[in-house]
């Protein structure tokens, strides 16, 4: 009796541990992921240059006229074959990132 008894409670133990150790690496993978607020403050700095890139006039804003016209100039830019189209390859490959842009 006290061999099965004490099979039992190594069971319950182990069972304990198996539960408790699921659950800190749960808590553990949840924390890495990163949440979808953290990822636009990731890119807060580039936008910030970005935007100081498309406003020609300094106010601290870009209108639309502003923005329209870096975007017209991007998208020649990209449109190497003049055709007036992108395609998903030519926009994959084109490294769009507001450093890319410094220097202009």
């Amino acid at each position: 009796m006290f061999r099965r008894t004490n099979g039992i409670w190594a069971i319950v133990i182990i069972a304990v541990l198996v539960a408790a150790a699921a659950m800190v690496g749960t808590a553990a993978a949840q924390k890495a992921t990163p949440r979808p607020q953290n990822a636009l403050v990731i890119g807060e700095d580039q936008v910030r240059q970005l935007l100081l890139l498309m406003d020609t006039d300094k106010r601290g804003k870009i209108s639309k006229q502003e923005f329209m016209g870096f975007m017209e100039a991007e998208f020649e830019r990209l449109d190497q074959d003049k055709t007036g189209e992108l395609d998903v390859k030519v926009l994959t490959q084109s490294n769009l990132h507001a450093r890319s842009f410094v220097g202009k």
